[in-house]
Parts: C-alpha cells; sequence; structure tokens
C-alpha cells in the first residue's frame, strides 16, 4: 500500500469516527499538546536567570518556570480555583463564563454557515453592526420603560435589534454569493472593515458620548442590562445571558437536524449538486443561511454591550474570529459548541491569570494557548476537510430526490 492510499485509509477512518472516538482524539490531543507544552515551558526556564530559591527542579535540574504551575494556573485558575476550599461564583470564574457565552454565539454563527457549505468569516463585523443597533434601540426605548418592566421588556428586545441588524449584514454577501456569485470569504472581510469603520465614524461624531472622551455612546440606564443573579455586578457576567445561549443551542441543533430548513443547509453544504437535483433553492439556501448566521453574531453584539460594557464603544475583541477557532473545535456541530466554547473561555480567562500569578512571559502563554488549540482543533479540522474528498468516508449519505437521505431515513444523523 502506497504512502497516499495509506493516508486516505487514514483520512476514511477519521471521517467515519463515532462521536465517542473522536472525544477521545480530542482528548489525546489535549493531553499530548500539555505535555509538549510542558517541555516548552521547562526549555525557556533553563533559558532564563532566576535564584536558587526560585527555581523548581526536575530531573536534578533546574528551572525558572515550574509547569505544573503554569497549566495549574491556566485550567484551574480560569474555574477559580474550584479545590481551594474557597470557591466563590464571583471573579475569575464568573469572567470565564462571559467568555463563554458570547463565544458560544459567535460560535453557533460560524458554524451555522459552516454546515451550508458557506466560508463565513464576517461575525465580527456582523456583531460590531449588532452591537452598535442594540445600544442605539435599547437607549431610544429606556425613555418608553424603566425598573423591572423596563428590564424585562429591553433585555428580548435588544437582543431582537442585534439579532435584525446582524441578519441583514449578514444577508448581504448572501444575496452576492447567490445572485452575483460573489466570493463570500472575500465579501465578509471586506464588510468586516466597513462595519468597523462606519460604526467609528457614527461613534466618534454623531452618536458620541459628549461626556467620554471614548469613542462611545450613552451608556445604558442600569434597568438596560442583564441582571447580575448570582454573581457581583462588577464581573460583567449574568447567567441569564448563558441561560439564553444554552438555548440557541437547543434551538440550532433542533432546527439544523429535525427541520425541512436543517436538511436544505446539510444536504447543499455537503452535496450540493445532488440538493438541487433533490428539490433544495440553493440560493434560498445561501441567503438564509448567512441571515441567520448574521443574526447569531448580532446577538452576540447585543450580550456584549447589555452584558459586559453597557455602552457601545470602538474596539470590540474579536470574538467574530475566536469563533471560527470554536466552530472548528466544535466539528460545526451545535452542541460541541458548547463545549468548545467552554474550552476556549477557559483558555482565554486562564491566559490572564498566569500572566499575574506567575514570571512566565506573556508570549510563552500565548504559545501554550495556541499549542493547545491547534493540537485540538487540528483531528476535527482534517475530518472536515476529508469529508470533501473524494473516497473518503465509507458513511456517506446519497442525497435522494424525494427529500430524504439514506441516513435520515435510518435516524442516523450527519454528525
Amino acid at each position: 500500500m502506497s504512502a497516499a492510499d495509506r493516508a486516505r485509509d487514514a483520512l476514511s477512518r477519521l471521517v467515519d469516527a463515532s462521536a465517542t472516538e473522536r472525544i477521545l482524539i480530542s482528548t489525546a490531543a489535549l493531553v499530548l499538546s500539555i505535555l509538549i507544552g510542558a517541555v516548552l515551558v521547562l526549555v525557556a526556564g533553563r533559558m532564563t536567570t532566576c535564584t536558587a530559591g526560585e527555581a523548581v527542579y526536575y530531573l536534578g535540574m533546574g528551572f525558572c518556570y515550574d509547569p505544573v504551575v503554569v497549566f495549574d494556573r491556566l485550567f484551574l485558575g480560569a474555574l477559580g480555583d474550584p479545590f481551594s476550599g474557597s470557591w466563590s461564583p464571583n471573579g475569575q470564574f464568573a469572567v470565564t463564563l462571559r467568555e463563554t457565552t458570547l463565544l458560544i454565539f459567535t460560535g453557533l454563527s460560524v458554524a451555522l454557515a459552516f454546515r451550508a457549505g458557506i466560508f463565513n468569516i464576517g461575525t465580527q463585523g456582523q456583531m460590531v453592526v449588532g452591537a452598535l443597533a442594540t445600544a442605539l434601540g435599547v437607549l431610544w426605548a429606556s425613555s418608553l420603560v424603566s425598573g423591572a418592566l423596563g428590564t424585562v421588556v429591553l433585555i428580548p428586545f435588544g437582543l431582537l435589534v442585534g439579532a435584525v441588524f446582524g441578519g441583514l449584514y449578514g444577508a448581504v454577501p448572501g444575496l452576492l454569493k447567490a445572485y452575483a456569485d460573489a466570493n463570500e470569504v472575500i465579501t465578509t472581510i471586506m464588510l468586516n472593515f466597513i462595519a468597523t469603520g462606519v460604526a467609528l465614524y457614527l461613534v466618534s461624531g454623531i452618536f458620541k458620548d459628549p461626556e467620554s472622551a471614548a469613542n462611545q455612546t450613552v451608556p445604558l440606564p442600569e434597568f438596560a442590562q442583564f441582571p447580575a443573579l448570582l454573581f457581583g455586578g462588577r464581573q460583567d457576567f449574568s447567567i441569564v445571558a448563558l441561560a439564553f445561549g444554552l438555548l440557541a443551542i437547543a434551538a440550532l441543533y433542533y432546527v439544523l437536524e429535525h427541520t425541512a430548513f436543517g436538511y436544505d443547509v446539510r444536504t447543499s453544504g455537503v452535496q450540493p449538486e445532488a440538493a438541487e437535483y433533490g428539490g433544495v433553492d440553493a440560493k434560498r439556501t445561501v441567503v438564509a443561511s448567512l441571515t441567520l448566521s448574521g443574526a447569531l453574531g448580532g446577538i452576540a453584539g447585543a450580550m456584549y454591550v447589555m452584558m459586559v460594557l453597557g455602552t457601545f464603544q470602538t474596539g470590540i475583541p474579536s470574538y467574530g474570529f475566536d469563533g471560527i477557532t470554536v466552530s472548528i473545535l466544535a466539528g460545526n456541530n451545535p452542541l460541541g459548541v458548547g463545549i468548545a466554547a467552554l474550552l476556549f473561555g477557559v483558555l482565554k480567562s486562564g491566559t490572564t491569570v498566569v500572566q499575574f500569578a506567575t514570571d512566565v512571559p506573556p508570549q510563552l502563554v500565548g504559545v501554550l494557548r495556541g499549542l493547545i488549540i491547534l493540537f485540538v482543533a487540528m483531528p476535527e479540522f482534517f475530518r472536515l476537510m476529508a469529508r470533501g474528498l473524494p473516497g473518503t468516508g465509507s458513511k456517506s449519505k446519497a442525497v435522494a430526490t424525494d427529500g430524504g437521505t439514506a441516513g435520515d431515513r435510518g435516524g442516523e444523523t450527519d454528525e
């Protein structure tokens, strides 16, 4: 058997891997990345100087950085030290859940588009548009209601505004791809720059808070923001927002796996030609997928405004681009997005803890985080890429002209 045949056979086994096998592969990749990261920490510790009292000793040699402490702070520190005996939901654990909540929505946004065979690189721009629209819409509506009633009314209203404007912005590259055959990667990237530039222009001029030196809108009133139930108000996190995220995961999973629209999306992403032959309207599916994808990105922007900042401010962190990694980690499965978002949230939050709790350079911490993400994501990335190669996977489904698949009839899902 040639090397090419062995590689194709390996890819076929990866494509056909069950959910349990994929979890075991990802776990093994995580452990391997930690072991390699520990070696890098030790090597870096030998290349710097420290006192004998500060050094740690392994195999009779002294090292300035202790990999056990580094990874303890990276993971357990991000969870608020659950085994310390004085654990509290406030603090770093709340930061981790805040990052997880935002990444759930951006991860779902990217995953939906990827399942339709569309590379939506524009979630960041859709998030910016949704965030700005939410800030302005909620500011206007907050003059009409107040108090507890205002909270009940304005939170769903703000999420709806973010979803509508993010969805409309996502529909633009969808229309361009469907009716002008424009490459969605290029259009979505360009629309990211447009969204950021227009938002900066509006917030630095027309909608700028006159009492702030920063480029931001007038702050939202307290009752127009997510309530910090179970967590301190200074943590910029609300369990209510996380509940919305979990609801979104369940809803998108149901839509993709148990509705006619979900069938159109899945078959278009796997076998677009056969899907059209089976009666799927490819153009409508492209536009609808990118619109819904943009709506999820817009909701992420609304969450950022109403949960984290309490206003719209230029320079929104790159949650949209992080959502691409989250989606790949999850294999574009909505149920996996929650787990991948939590892992990514832990890594983002734990990075800060490592930088404050150890002397390890931030550049090395970034390398460790990237190494973990790379190792965990690559098996799933190769699996997703292999599914499009001819001759890989023994369980590939043929799309039937009656609107079903052999797998669908047998109760088997694509993921």
